[in-house]
């Protein structure tokens, strides 16, 4: 079997250069063993948070990173800049932990959106403090919204988070559709004995507001190693809650190859809304991966459920230059496995915790 080595990549390159953006002059695919392109980036900028969900992180005593452990902006600048005008990535998402209790968040957002390539600028949050930053936010250039609400109920979202707030997050999906991004979505777990009694509720609000919700299969990704296959609130159980409420419920196919969701609409008092399932463990989408992430120290990972991962801080911060850092980054790919291998007998979940990856 062949090396994976950078002039491998760079053959496969020369074959897709055609699907490159016209302005790069360099293009070095970020190809897998498995014809996978990647050409979307997640962003951790930092591992911290303002809320403790039990999927998430540990209720107390969470191990965060030094100041000095995390990314720069200009750090993040320049990978991402490496990856946009070289490697073809197209779309860049930013993530925690919650990325708004990053200081100064704004003026990343700002560095990013100037980075000539860059088709979209996106985040995700959990909306605890999207109020006081959501027009700014839009100003700096962030085009599109991610929201985590798995309740409109405040007991039922103190359980989950371990904190109080859900009017919060309710203020500040309204401060975001009045600051006018391209698009809000709504993300909710689907958590088997919790969310059954949230769906329809959820999906009423997400109507009201004009925004798509989207529920996603619970994943093996708590701190606290709970979680077990039969808590996950299936794609199918979901739509069958979801179509004795509502009636039809249509599908629609995805946005893209490479969405994470199946979309679907359905009516509501008169008013026709779009929800999304995300089958992360009952039909995985790992074909059609086009994914990478980098945690808040400078991982590079190939995958959500990956055990190991490519350190690129101490490299950029050691004298490492930029055909260096791209070599480790297709060295990174190219070790992508075929799947996640949740259903397998001896599948392990990642030593990170969900907070400490990035969403």
């Amino acid at each position: 079997m062949e090396t994976l080595t950078a002039s491998f990549f760079v053959r496969i390159a020369s074959s897709i250069r055609a699907g490159y953006p016209t302005n790069m002059t360099d293009p070095i695919a970020l190809v897998d063993r498995f014809g996978r392109r990647h050409d979307s980036l997640r962003i951790s900028i930092t591992d911290r948070c303002n809320i403790r969900c039990f999927y998430c992180m540990p209720e107390h005593d969470a191990d965060f990173l030094p100041r000095s452990g995390v990314l720069t902006f200009e750090e993040i600048e320049r990978l991402a800049g490496l990856l946009v005008k070289r490697c073809g990535v197209r779309d860049i998402r930013i993530t925690g932990g919650e990325p708004l209790v990053r200081r100064d968040c704004v003026d990343l957002i700002q560095m990013l959106a100037r980075i000539d390539g860059l088709e979209d600028l996106s985040m995700t949050t959990n909306g605890m403090l999207l109020r006081d930053h959501a027009a700014d936010l839009r100003s700096a250039g962030l085009k599109r919204l991610n929201v985590s609400l798995d309740t409109l109920d405040e007991a039922t979202f103190a359980k989950i988070t371990r904190r109080p707030g859900v009017d919060r997050v309710i203020d500040g999906i309204d401060a975001a559709i009045e600051a006018g991004f391209e698009s809000i979505k709504l993300n909710a777990l689907a958590i088997r004995g919790l969310s059954e009694s949230e769906l329809v509720g959820l999906v009423r609000f997400a109507i009201e507001k004009g925004v798509t919700l989207r529920f996603i299969e619970f994943m093996p990704l708590d701190s606290d190693r709970a979680w077990k296959s039969k808590d996950v609130l299936s794609g199918d159980a979901c739509l069958k809650l979801l179509s004795e409420a509502f009636g039809d419920v249509t599908p629609t196919g995805r946005e893209n190859p490479s969405a994470p969701a199946e979309t679907f609409t359905l009516r509501c008092d008169g008013r026709e809304g779009t929800i999304g399932i995300i089958r992360s463990v009952t039909r995985p989408f790992c074909g059609d991966c086009n994914r990478l992430r980098l945690t808040a120290d400078g991982g590079l990972r190939n995958c959500l459920f990956s055990q190991s991962e490519t350190p690129l801080r101490d490299a950029m911060r050691s004298g490492c230059d930029d055909d260096k850092l791209i070599q480790k980054i297709q060295q990174c790919v190219g070790e992508k496995h075929a799947a996640h291998g949740i259903d397998s007998d001896d599948f392990r979940p990642p030593e990170r915790a969900m907070h400490a990856i990035g969403g």
